[in-house]
């Protein structure tokens, strides 16, 4: 049946087609370093004119049937001219690159009068994004050098936003909703991001305070456009972590266009760097695609497709763990038995019809589902000694446990399977009152189809005793008194549950643009609300629940010389639980658990000048967040664990810095500084540090080249994190372990050279058929600091005490890789 309502919506998709009587030119206008440009006058011949917006975008109507010249002016850039003779309803896209008259490598323009300026978003340039590749490509490796964003583990794509945890991040591509796999647990497991950085156009980030138009999350919101393109083209990029390949094409009439990505990655050059030795096989792949229909300037219909593989199979052997003191050196030596196997199937797609119904109103339709497969199956046995290491320089020995102090043994078994079905419909407009003001709204419909079996024990051995979980009622005597209990697992957890949610969302906006006292002044004011059930098997004691999220945004830029603008946004948001949030650690889902709620306050400034003669911005946010109804949780590498009961209050507050521009003529780099502090009262037993509490973060992104060699380039990411709240063992009271992991620190260099570069011509033959190729050698982690990400606790037989032994990252790894494009 939902298979069917899911066929009716796309079929009124098709039916609501409408034509126009003109013609219409649209796209967008970039310089020579393939950047948007604002502010260009378009005209033409017959008196009609527009300009690009702060994306560089623009839409022009012309007169069909007849011939037209269109001019495109700036006054930093050549003058372009082009003739169209277009039919009646025929909608084409242009894209002229506009030529400056000195030459350089890319020109960065920072602009504080712009939407994002005035909406808190941070945009990042896709170009900037396909360059800087990293231990994990994608858009996250770029956000995790931005304030307020940490990420402490290169092997995820997750990352955690001004205190809030994995799950608190709405991800939107095209304005349709993204999710990721459910039963992640390490980023070893991980493999690509959602987004193929091939196939973006814009990039928009907002760490808090954002608009009603977005969902019911309490941290962020990461807004991705893909592109739709004006001519064909391939792009291919090969590296020993894998490679991947992107064709798109339009016809001839504009009408179809489409962009096409197909992904490979292979870990192993990262896990095998690892301390734990073993046959490891992770493989990931997907495919995705984006494609646009012109039924007629006014009907445009889009299909996004994604279809994702990722596996993970891993055969541990054994593990050598140094720590302790250079005074006190001590090991953990592992020897392993059993394998794991790991395996996560996702299909995606989603159909948006756009009708523009007039210049001013806009309608759409979106219709998606997404469908989830996912196994954890591992049977593992490992054998541990805990003991002194020999440091005699030049013994033969050195380096070995030579006194043990712990002997055991960890059986942990797991045979998890989820299987999930989420299916979306959602109406969306937007009306333009006047040039400076609109309206827009939605209204959405979720259904969630959970079925769920866990199946996970661990048995611990130490010294030759089982270990009995310490809050089992009956207590073990041993090795005084014979124990007669029953034995059983250190940690068992089983349960089966099958879950519906249904969800009603829906929201309403406003934003203006005016004059104060010769002051630009910018607001948005809003509200949204979200009402949702929880039902399924043995489930009999639910209620309907609603919330409601007033939001608001003020921003003025004031007249002054100095080019400035002040921001304030404020408002309440929801998190209504999703199916993990239900699930507590035993695997019992509470279907009344109530949404976390957050009231956010944001004060912004940004200030933009000039140095050297080049643009510069810095842009400042202070925050607070007071958080009530938290669901406290867990984390442990990247698998989070709800308590599922709102039984906790939270707050967080902080402070980021960003300053970015020129550094380097005609390259873009920026700096970052972000402080937090977040904290949590559970039971009301007093407030402790968060899991995500990362006090100081450092970020940086610098870009450079060979003065007389400027297609010889080099890229720099630095992160360093003040370490977060290590965890504890299993059944340990958090306000009695709050020792925190080390600081991460992380430097990745890449330099790359540009065999075919865009901007010039050749003579070679070979050269001609590439449109741009480049060669380039990177390293990961240069300065081979040992970052930790998780700890593992082993017990002390003599001194029944429990070391934590921290799990490390990788070390450091290079690599190779080769970019094209046709």
């Amino acid at each position: 049946m939902k298979r069917l309502h899911f066929i009716v919506l796309i079929s009124l998709l098709f039916s609501m087609l409408s034509f126009s009587q003109s013609a219409i030119i649209r796209g967008v206008i970039l310089d020579e370093g393939n950047l948007p440009i604002e502010g260009v006058n378009i005209t033409t011949s017959n008196g009609e004119g527009t300009s690009t917006n702060n994306n560089g975008f623009y839409e022009l109507k012309i007169p069909f049937g007849v011939e037209v010249t269109v001019i495109f002016t700036h006054v930093s850039h050549k003058r372009v001219e082009q003739k169209f003779d277009l039919k009646n309803g025929q909608e084409i896209e242009y894209n002229p690159v506009m030529l400056i008259e000195v030459e350089q490598i890319a020109t960065v323009i920072i602009n504080t009068n712009t939407r994002q300026s005035v909406d808190g978003v941070t945009s990042i340039s896709p170009q900037m994004i396909r360059t800087i590749k990293g231990a994990q490509p994608g858009v996250e490796n770029i956000l995790k050098t931005l304030p307020g964003v940490n990420i402490s583990n290169e092997l995820s794509t997750q990352y955690s936003v001004r205190g809030g945890n994995f799950d608190e991040n709405l991800v939107y591509v095209n304005e349709i909703e993204v999710y990721r796999p459910f039963l992640i647990r390490s980023g070893n497991q991980e493999g690509l991001s959602f987004v193929n950085t091939d196939m973006v156009h814009n990039v928009d980030f907002s760490a808090g305070g954002f608009q009603a138009k977005y969902g019911d999350k309490l941290s962020s919101v990461l807004d991705i456009t893909y592109r739709n393109p004006v001519d064909f083209g391939i792009r291919a990029d090969l590296s020993l972590l894998g490679g991947s390949l992107t064709a798109e094409t339009v016809s001839k009439d504009g009408k179809f266009s489409g962009i096409a990505g197909v992904r490979y990655r292979d870990n192993s050059l990262l896990l095998n760097s690892l301390e734990t030795e073993g046959n490891v096989e992770p493989v990931f792949a997907d495919a995705q695609t984006y494609l646009t229909y012109r039924f007629s300037s006014k009907f445009h219909l889009n299909f996004l497709g994604n279809i994702s593989s990722n596996k993970y199979n891993f055969q541990p052997e054994n593990r050598q763990t140094n720590f302790g003191t250079l005074q006190d050196p001590v090991a953990l030596l592992v020897f392993y038995d059993g394998q794991e196997k790991d395996q996560y199937q996702t299909y995606f797609g989603a159909f948006k019809a756009n009708y523009f119904a007039s210049d001013d109103l806009t309608l759409k339709l979106v219709a998606s589902a997404y469908h989830t497969t996912e196994q954890e199956y591992f049977d593992i046995l490992a054998q541990y000694r805990l003991g002194e290491v020999n440091t005699n320089i030049g013994d033969e020995n050195l380096g070995d446990v030579e006194f043990s102090e712990g002997i055991g043994s960890q059986l942990t078994h797991a045979r998890n399977d989820l299987d999930a079905f989420i299916v979306n419909a959602e109406h969306r407009g937007d009306y333009k009152i006047d040039d400076e003001s609109t309206v827009e709204w939605s209204v959405k419909y979720t259904n969630e189809d959970i079925r769920d079996r866990l199946v996970e024990y661990e048995v611990i051995d130490s010294a030759g005793f089982s270990i009995r979980p310490p809050i089992f009622s009956q207590t073990n005597p041993q090795p005084y008194t014979p124990f007669s209990g029953p034995l059983v697992a250190f940690e068992d957890t089983r349960a089966t549950n099958r879950i519906q949610i249904n969800r009603f969302q829906a929201f309403v906006q406003y934003s203006k643009r005016t004059d104060w006292n010769g002051n630009e002044v910018f607001y948005n004011a809003g509200v949204r609300t979200h009402t949702w059930n929880v039902s399924g098997d043995g489930i009999t004691d639910n209620k309907t629940q609603t919330v409601i999220s007033p939001r608001g945004q003020f921003a003025i830029k004031p007249s002054w010389e100095k080019d400035m603008l002040f921001r304030v946004a404020a408002g309440l948001y929801y998190q209504p639980p999703f199916y993990r949030e239900l699930r507590d650690s035993e695997g019992v889902v509470n279907p009344n658990v109530k949404a976390q709620k957050s009231f956010h306050v944001v004060l912004g400034n940004e200030y933009s000048f000039e140095i050297w003669d080049r643009p510069f911005k810095l842009v400042t946010e202070a925050y607070y967040k007071g958080m009530t109804d938290v669901n406290p949780y867990t984390l442990e590498n990247v698998r989070i664990r709800y308590s599922a009961d709102n039984n906790a209050e939270a707050y967080a507050y902080g402070l980021d810095l960003r300053l970015n521009g020129e550094f380097v003529p005609g390259t873009e780099s920026w700096f970052s500084f972000g402080y937090l502090k977040t904290e949590e009262n559970i039971d009301d037993r007093g407030y402790i540090a968060r899991p995500t509490d990362q006090r100081l973060k450092f970020g940086a992104l610098f870009q450079d080249y060979v003065p007389n060699m400027p297609d010889l380039k080099m890229y720099l990411n630095l992160v360093y994190n003040t370490g977060v709240p290590g965890g504890s063992p299993s059944y340990a009271d958090p306000y009695n372990y709050q020792l925190r992991l080390r600081d991460y620190r992380r430097a990745d260099l890449g330099i790359s050279y540009q065999v075919v570069n865009p901007e010039k011509t050749y003579n070679s033959k070979w050269k001609e058929s590439f449109r741009e190729l480049s060669i380039g050698f990177e390293i990961y982690n240069m300065f081979n600091n040992q970052n930790s990400i998780t700890n593992t606790w082993v017990r002390d037989v003599y001194s029944k005490q429990q070391y934590a032994i921290p799990n490390y990252l990788t070390p450091r790894v290079f690599n190779v890789r080769l970019s094209a494009r046709f």
